[in-house]
C-alpha cells in the first residue's frame, strides 16, 4: 500500500458497511481496521462514522471524505496500472454527475457511443441534487457534470461549456381534468400539484412563484422527485402535473398513458450544459464525453 493503509480500511468499513466485514475483505484483524479509523478520525478532527449495532454508518461529512477517499484510490489504482504509460489516455475512471437524475436519459447514446471509441473507460454515473453534485465537482469527486445552464452560472469558480437546449413540455394523464379546457391557464395549473425534478434553478424558481405569486403554500403542492420512473407513477395515478423532455412525448409509452400540455409551458426551452472545475484542464476523456453529449443534442437526443 503506497497510501496510507487507513484510508484503505476506511473506504472498506463504508463499502461493507461494518468493521467485521471491512477486516475480513481487507485480510486484517477488525481491532486493526477499528484502530486505524479511530486514528485516522482524531486526526481530521469529525466522525466519519456513526457506530451501531448494526453496522457503520456514514456520516454527512463521513460521506465527503469518503467520496474523496475513494477517489484517491481509484486513481492510484489507475497510475500504478500504467494506463498513460500503455499511451491510452482514454482509459480508466470518467465520473460524471448528473442533476438532476431525471435528466440520466440524456446520456445513453453518449456513453454508448464513447464505450465503441474508447472501450478502455469505465464509467462512474452518479445522480443527486444540484446541490451534491456541484460540491462532488468542486471538491474532485466527480470529473464532469451535465445539467441546466441557469443552475451551474452561479459558481464562478467551475467553467460551463454549452450543450445545446433541452425542449420539454408538461404532461398529466389521460383523463386529466385540464385536457376538456380549451384554453389553459397559470391559475388552473395551480390549482393541482406539481412533480418537480429539481428545486434549484431553473424549475425550482419558476415552481414556486406559480403558488406563491396566488397566495399558495408550494410547500403543500409540489412534490420533489428527480427520479423519472417514480415521477410518471405519480401522474399516472394522480391528478398531479410533470415535466418531460418533448423526445419523450413522442414515444408510443408515452401516448398510450398521457397527454402532453403542449400549448402551455413556463419551461419551454432550457440551455443545458457541461460544467468542470475552471483550475484545471479537462483530460482527454472528458473532453471527448463533452463532445459525445453535444452531437446528441444536435441530434434531438433521438
Amino acid at each position: 500500500m503506497m497510501l496510507d493503509s487507513r484510508l484503505h480500511y476506511t473506504v472498506a468499513v463504508a463499502r461493507a458497511g461494518s468493521f467485521t466485514a471491512a477486516a475480513r475483505i481487507a485480510g486484517v484483524t477488525q481491532s486493526a481496521v477499528t484502530r486505524s479509523v479511530a486514528d485516522l478520525e482524531r486526526e481530521i478532527g469529525y466522525a466519519i462514522f456513526y457506530r451501531t449495532a448494526r453496522g457503520a454508518i456514514l456520516t454527512e461529512r463521513g460521506r465527503d471524505f469518503i467520496d474523496g477517499a475513494a477517489r484517491l484510490l481509484e486513481d492510484a489504482h489507475d497510475l500504478l496500472r500504467g494506463s498513460s504509460r500503455q499511451g491510452d489516455p482514454y482509459s480508466g475512471m470518467l465520473r460524471i454527475g448528473v442533476a438532476p437524475a431525471s435528466l440520466e436519459w440524456l446520456l445513453v447514446d453518449p456513453l454508448a457511443e464513447l464505450l465503441r471509441r474508447y472501450p478502455g473507460i469505465r464509467y462512474d454515473i452518479r445522480s443527486a441534487p444540484f446541490e451534491t453534485v456541484v460540491q462532488q465537482l468542486r471538491s474532485g469527486s466527480v470529473d464532469v457534470a451535465i445539467g441546466f445552464d441557469a443552475a451551474f452560472g452561479e459558481w464562478s469558480d467551475l467553467r460551463r461549456e454549452p450543450m445545446g437546449a433541452l425542449e420539454t413540455v408538461l404532461f398529466v394523464r389521460r383523463g386529466h381534468p385540464l385536457l376538456s379546457k380549451e384554453k389553459i391557464t397559470l391559475d388552473d395549473v395551480a390549482g393541482y400539484d406539481f412533480v418537480s425534478p429539481s428545486e434549484s434553478r431553473p424549475y425550482g424558481e419558476v415552481v414556486r412563484d406559480l403558488y406563491e405569486s396566488r397566495g399558495l403554500d408550494w410547500h403543500l403542492r409540489v412534490h420533489r422527485i428527480d427520479y423519472f420512473p417514480l415521477a410518471r407513477r405519480i401522474v399516472a395515478r394522480s391528478d398531479a402535473i410533470a415535466v418531460a423532455g418533448l423526445a419523450y412525448t413522442q414515444s408510443d409509452q408515452f401516448k398510450r398513458n398521457f397527454a402532453a400540455l403542449r400549448d402551455f409551458n413556463p419551461f419551454p426551452s432550457l440551455p443545458m450544459c457541461c460544467a468542470v472545475r475552471a483550475r484545471w484542464e479537462p483530460k482527454p476523456a472528458v473532453r471527448a464525453f463533452m463532445g459525445a453529449v453535444t452531437r446528441g443534442i444536435a441530434h434531438g437526443w433521438e
